[in-house]
């Protein structure tokens, strides 16, 4: 690690860490706490992604739609209208909707095929922002002055990365210029999650042989053909057990890093609160 005890972390000028564990459990709230300080550069894996590297892909989704409507197909043929999505950090809604949910198209769902033609996008995008990190933190010292730093990571990190392999090229250049820090929620957080996305419905990033699997086990369950899935219950069938393989692979890749927990996380109020934290994460680790 690049902190070797709490009092390095603490008296060091340039405080860089990265916050990796499930949606849900704090990572951008601590991030936007941080970042309104005015001293920490908040970098973020998701907004990356949803503009750099998949902002055209985005664009392109909302131009195909509006080509079906004759009213804005003319407009956009004369260049009259500009179509771009609006994603914020907190708003990552366009990105969300470009991905979709695999299903019946006449209940908004996408092909299988073309549903993990874009999952695998999105994995080369994650992929390629996680990599731009280091540039991001020169860049935030450089141009911003900010002497601190905070990487606000996709819940989706521990897919895209193999967390057994000492030489993964991915997690070797976050942990050469950031502390990794894991927040590790508890078996009553992934309940709450499960009942958060049952009400509403998202679309994740999954690992293509889990997808794989989850496809065919859940229409021979429900005797569907890839038409009839609804693609809502469908990603609800598929969430739980997705939470449940990423665990251990969240874990592995903490032993690069501290944990800290869910609990402790809402206990954080201000940027002290959150440096003490992590200083007792940090010696924690040694004992």
């Amino acid at each position: 690690m690049i902190y070797r005890t709490g009092q390095d972390w603490l008296h060091t000028t340039r405080k860089r860490a990265l916050l990796f564990g499930m949606s849900g459990l704090g990572k951008t709230y601590l991030s936007n706490m941080l970042r309104a300080s005015g001293d920490w550069f908040h970098y973020s894996i998701d907004y990356r992604i949803g503009t750099r590297y998949m902002g055209e892909y985005i664009a392109d989704n909302f131009k195909r739609e509006a080509m079906k409507l004759p009213l804005l197909r003319e407009l956009l043929m004369s260049d009259s209208v500009y179509i771009a999505s609006n994603i914020t950090f907190d708003n990552l809604a366009p990105l969300s909707t470009y991905l979709g949910k695999p299903g019946s198209p006449t209940r908004g769902g996408l092909e299988f095929d073309e549903y993990m033609r874009r999952q695998n996008q999105h994995r080369a995008a994650e992929i390629a922002a996680l990599l731009d990190t280091g540039d991001f933190i020169d860049r935030a010292a450089e141009i911003y002055r900010l002497p601190n730093f905070i990487c606000d990571t996709s819940g989706s990190i521990c897919e895209v990365v193999d967390p057994d392999d000492p030489g993964d090229p991915v997690l070797s250049a976050l942990e050469s210029r950031l502390l990794m820090v894991w927040i590790k929620g508890s078996d009553a957080h992934t309940e709450e999650l499960v009942r958060r996305f049952d009400r509403a419905p998202k679309p994740m990033y999954y690992l293509p042989e889990f997808l794989d699997r989850a496809w065919v086990n859940y229409r021979m369950e429900k005797g569907l053909r890839e038409d009839e899935v609804d693609p809502d219950d469908f990603i609800r069938w598929a969430y739980a057990s997705a939470l449940e393989s990423r665990q251990p692979r969240y874990s592995a890749m903490a032993r690069r890093g501290v944990t800290v927990t869910a609990e402790e996380v809402t206990g954080v109020r201000s940027p002290a609160d959150f440096e003490m934290l992590i200083a007792r994460a940090i010696d924690r680790k040694d004992h």
